[in-house]
């Protein structure tokens, strides 16, 4: 066959769904390693292998494949131009989950031709936004191709997020503006160039846990039709049905050979030819499961920690999914980073005023050794979030309490947000509540920022995207999910940015290593210490006091606590970090600490940065504003 032929199977075999077996020459199937599939599936009764309208036990003799997309035939060769993956270390991480399509969907300055494609995103105007915000990663939304769900379509919306793929290969075609199938690639590979000629590194968010063709009464595209008892996970006594850890209706069968096959491939062909430097896996415990519970040393974790290609790139579990046991956070193996879950739930009760303990808040801001030292892993396991695309943006998170997700037409989304409206639901007039909402947005980024770890931050965060409460715009492909480049919050933008910067410039911020001994307080560790507002070191009768909601941060850049490419020592500025997140204003005194004679403030997140740098010594009394915090420099 030449590039460009379209192409598809027919698979004869057993049709006994009640031992698992669904083979139906009937229905044209896609090839599980097709590099580009064209198209998308016309919702008719003649995708589904069965007769409707009757048990689904009969099988369908109806055709299919006027109404399936098409697997094409591409040609591989592409001029990288001496293009290779960007390895850098992973403290050095600063990633930006984002859409391909949202990202670039209603920016003026990409041209209209080119939103909301791969083309897109590597547009200069795209390009240049990345760089000035300074990250040094995306996260890219799912773009393995995949479908949209019928019961979508038929209420007149579609699977914005992509999580529910049919193609491990093949990029998602309508994100490419390429007029030609063949071109769709190439378009993805051009994208990967870009981004890598701008210094940034392209993780991709990959969901092998499960497929499009849902449970026994789903569609038959794919799997399903070649070979159903092999690819997927069916319950033990009554094969007719399958398993399910995703709460999507199947699972994929991670203990058989061909199935695990599959996956390594698809790994491989990602990293190798498509030039993609890790991979962000959804709903990762599903694939770690060998009989029922999550197995750390499952056949899975076997062979990415030996395969010479896979264990050198990023991997990041979303360290999760719906079965029994499925909440693993720092339980994955040592070549493995994690959505860290505890930190974001600890960092929004904390800034809300909840009731929660010093150390846990402690433990996430250093990297939480709690959940990782153990395993041999080092602070960058920990990918700290306050968002992510699934729940509220950063706006949405300080100015609702409750979900608004009608637009949904169905009850969708967490209840549970740990979110605060600041006194009005949604939008408000109020400027003392926009004042205060303002200054948390401020808060929570200031925090993730500073934090030891990997720090995420949702893509339209740092421009004051909303969603208007909608915490699961998962089917929502309209501007409602789209970022808003009319409508930038620019004091919010800058901000983040300069907070960004702050992070590159000092590695005081991103050690490689844990803090000295492993602990995060106590009276030997001078590479951190812990101070009270008086300016006394905290004791550890502190540590139990529940509802203290404010404490100071010394970051000591003075300690050798890295080591450069040259076996040199790394030495810093250092820092002193305060925080209050009570209701009322409250004064701070500054510690005497050797060494240090006076202090430059940086910025605090009530007036912003400093336009000149305000000095301190030590016996100073600080003001610090309800809810907000500052942040110290020993030195420019």
């Amino acid at each position: 066959m030449k590039p460009g032929q379209l192409y598809g199977y027919r698979v004869y075999g057993p049709w006994q769904p009640q031992a698992g077996h669904r083979c139906n020459p009937n229905k044209l199937l896609l090839d599980p390693y097709a590099k580009v599939i064209h198209g998308q599936v016309r919702w008719d009764d003649a995708v589904f292998p069965y007769e409707m309208g009757q048990d689904h036990n009969v099988m369908s003799t109806t055709d299919s494949a006027p109404f399936m997309p098409k697997c094409v035939v591409h040609d591989p060769r592409f001029d990288w131009n001496g293009d290779e993956r960007i390895s850098m270390p992973r403290h050095e991480l600063i990633v930006y989950e984002m859409h391909v399509k949202g990202f670039s969907m209603r920016n003026p300055g990409v041209p209209e031709h080119l939103r909301g494609t791969y083309a897109g995103l590597a547009n200069p105007a795209s390009i240049d936004y990345l760089q000035k915000l300074g990250v040094t990663a995306v996260e890219l939304m799912p773009v393995h191709q995949f479908i949209h769900d019928r019961h979508l379509l038929d209420r007149g919306l579609r699977n914005y997020w992509g999580y529910n793929t049919i193609g491990f290969f093949a990029p998602h075609d309508e994100y490419a503006a390429a007029n030609e199938p063949a071109g769709i690639v190439d378009e993805f590979k051009g994208m990967v160039k870009a981004l890598h000629a701008a210094g940034i590194a392209v993780i991709i968010d990959v969901v092998y846990n499960h497929t499009a063709e849902g449970n026994h009464l789903g569609p038959m595209l794919s799997f399903k039709g070649i070979d159903n008892d092999y690819y997927y996970r069916i319950v033990g006594d009554q094969r007719e049905f399958y398993m399910d850890f995703t709460g999507t209706g199947n699972s994929l069968d991670m203990r058989n050979p061909h199935t695990l096959q599959m996956l390594m491939d698809s790994l491989r062909y990602w990293v190798l030819e498509m030039h993609v430097d890790g991979f962000r896996f959804d709903l990762a415990s599903t694939l770690a499961r060998q009989l029922h519970a999550v197995d750390k040393l499952s056949a899975f974790f076997d062979l990415i920690q030996q395969d010479p290609v896979i264990s050198q790139v990023m991997l990041i579990a979303e360290p999760w999914d719906v079965g029994d046991g499925g909440y693993q956070v720092g339980n994955f193996p040592s070549v493995w980073s994690e959505w860290n879950g505890r930190y974001r739930d600890c960092v929004r009760d904390f800034w809300r005023g909840h009731p929660h303990t010093l150390g846990d808040v402690a433990s996430r801001f250093t990297g939480s050794s709690d959940l990782y030292e153990h395993s041999t892993r080092r602070p960058s396991a920990s990918i700290n979030f306050v968002t992510a695309h699934d729940g509220f943006t950063l706006h949405d998170l300080v100015s609702y309490n409750d979900r608004h997700n009608e637009a949904n037409g169905e009850e969708s989304g967490e209840s549970n947000n740990s979110s605060w409206n600041h006194g009005v639901e949604g939008e408000t007039t109020d400027v003392g509540i926009q004042l205060l909402r303002a200054r948390q947005q401020r808060n929570f980024l200031t925090f993730l920022l500073l934090s030891q770890g990997v720090p995420m931050l949702l893509g339209g965060d740092e421009m004051g995207r909303t969603q208007r409460g909608n915490n699961n715009c998962y089917c929502q492909d309209n501007e409602l999910s789209w970022y808003d480049w009319e409508n930038i919050d620019a004091d919010l933008l800058e901000f983040t940015r300069k907070l960004i910067a702050l992070r590159r410039q000092h590695p005081v911020f991103r050690r490689p290593r844990w803090f000295q001994g492993m602990q995060v307080h106590g009276d030997n560790v001078e590479e951190i210490m812990w101070f009270t507002p008086a300016g006394e070191r905290m004791q550890e009768a502190h540590w139990g006091e529940g509802t203290v909601n404010a404490l100071a941060i010394f970051l000591n850049g003075e300690t050798d606590f890295q080591i450069d490419a040259f076996e040199d020592p790394v030495r810093d500025a250092s820092f002193y970090y305060v925080i209050n997140a009570h209701h009322e204003k409250l004064s701070v005194v500054l510690p005497e600490i050797k060494g240090i004679t006076r202090w430059l403030r940086k910025f605090d997140t009530e007036r912003g940065w400093m336009q000149t740098s305000e000095k301190l010594a030590a016996g100073d009394r600080v003001e610090v504003e309800a809810r907000s915090s500052f942040l110290l420099c020993s030195q420019e």
